[in-house]
């Protein structure tokens, strides 16, 4: 009877050592299978979604972009990016250099912080390859790397400290469960700055610019779909309720974005197209992000209906009263998507979550200046960041051959099809 007591104690002693250390083993299993869920999103999902959006003769170049911000991404997030944003400080975190003092027995919340610092690095790596999309088929790919690593550091992070890191001197008391300032607004502004300083393309309004492959967009929209499940789910970082809440209302919002978009086009053309089913579903899943761990499903359903709607109209019309060439319309799907879904995540807050002190004026109010504040921060340090990485790789911009010939076999010697 003392040797089984003996060996069931033995059996159950790493359990005893992790609930003592606070770890949760379901939400650590299920945070391995979120990050890898967000990790898809960027070299497979983003990078196929924009590749298909772009022309035949720059498709790696573009597919590339999603490639080395991923890499570098997540380089420079471990190096210093997840110090500025988790360190401790009011306005900049420090103290996590090279990940320093952290190891396997370290926690944030109830998983290791070496998982949650994988996580939240997938994030970094995918706003920054969002807002290459309104700059592809005319920028340096190696003033694209270079550009990649500072914004991270110089933009993303320190915005990233301020709405989840502990920046209090400018947290504004926002809701953004998983990312609509963080992500969609901040990739979103930042792309369109870079396009308004590098211009517009040469044939930019004289020649057809036809997708790629709507194969390819569908595909890559499908698994950017697919991704964020961790996406807004993981952001809960546990296995709970609320992390269903949003796994139900991220998949709603995207299938209703579908619908909103099409709508608009076949309004506007009278055509329904698979390229434009597959943006709203990226409108849809962008809007509803902020408020997926609040918003119910009829919040869910006016979220994302109105952000396919809205993305549509911008890319349709809105766009061209912008003499900016965002060449995947970036800024629109996410910028202007994201700011949308900023405010409804005030407006459409579950009964069953809403606290009983909830202002919706307050809220509101925190939610504008939050987003005021992304936009500013963003636009002006984007700049800064663009200018340094042009200075330092001899001008961001192709020359007019390598843009003639088109960045797949001017810079890489490559062709999506070898006929």
């Amino acid at each position: 009877m003392k040797l089984r007591l003996v060996a069931l104690l033995a059996l159950l002693s790493p359990v005893f050592a992790m609930a003592g250390d606070k770890i949760d083993t379901g939400d650590t299993a299920w945070m391995i299978v979120a990050t890898a869920f967000v990790m898809l999103m960027t070299p497979a999902g983003l990078a196929l979604f924009y590749g298909g959006l772009t022309r035949r003769k720059n498709v790696l170049n573009t597919i590339g972009m999603s490639l080395i911000a991923f890499a570098v991404g997540t380089l420079i997030w471990v190096i210093a990016g997840y110090s500025i944003a988790f360190g401790s400080g009011d306005i900049i975190g420090t103290g996590k250099l090279f990940l320093s003092g952290i190891t396997d027995k370290s926690v944030n919340g109830t998983i290791p912080e070496l998982l949650f610092v994988a996580f939240q690095g997938t994030f970094a790596a995918i706003a920054v390859a969002i807002a290459s999309g309104s700059m592809i088929e005319r920028v340096k790919f190696s003033t694209f790397a270079l550009f990649s690593a500072l914004w991270i550091l110089v933009v993303y992070a320190p915005i990233t400290h301020w709405a989840w890191g502990g920046g209090n001197m400018l947290n504004f008391g926002e809701m953004d469960f998983a990312g609509g300032t963080v992500v969609h607004i901040n990739a979103g502004v930042a792309g369109f700055v870079v396009a308004m300083i590098l211009g517009k393309r040469r044939d930019f309004g004289k020649a057809s610019v036809k997708p790629f492959s709507p194969i390819l967009v569908v595909l890559g929209a499908a698994l950017l779909w697919f991704g964020w499940f961790g996406f807004n789910a993981g952001s809960e970082v546990a296995a709970d309720g609320i992390a269903a809440n949003a796994f139900l209302v991220t998949n709603v919002a995207a299938s209703v974005g579908v619908i909103g978009w099409l709508l608009v086009e076949y309004i506007l053309y009278k055509k329904a197209t698979l390229v434009g089913g597959a943006s709203g579903a990226v409108a849809g899943l962008v809007a509803i992000t902020p408020a997926s761990g609040s918003a119910d499903v009829i919040g869910a359903i006016i979220i994302g209906l109105v952000g396919g709607a809205l993305g549509a109209f911008g890319v349709s019309k809105i766009k061209r009263l912008f003499p900016v060439d965002d060449s995947l319309d970036a800024f629109w799907v996410h910028g202007l998507v994201g700011i949308w879904g900023s405010i409804a995540t005030a407006l459409f807050i579950a009964p069953y979550l809403k606290d009983p002190k909830f202002s919706l004026s307050s809220q509101l109010v925190s939610q504008i200046e939050a987003i005021l504040l992304t936009i500013v921060y963003s636009a002006i340090m984007t700049a800064i960041v663009y200018f340094i990485s042009s200075l330092l790789t001899g001008g961001g911009r192709v020359d007019d051959e390598t843009e003639l010939m088109g960045l797949d076999e001017a810079v890489h010697g490559e062709e999506a099809i070898n006929l």
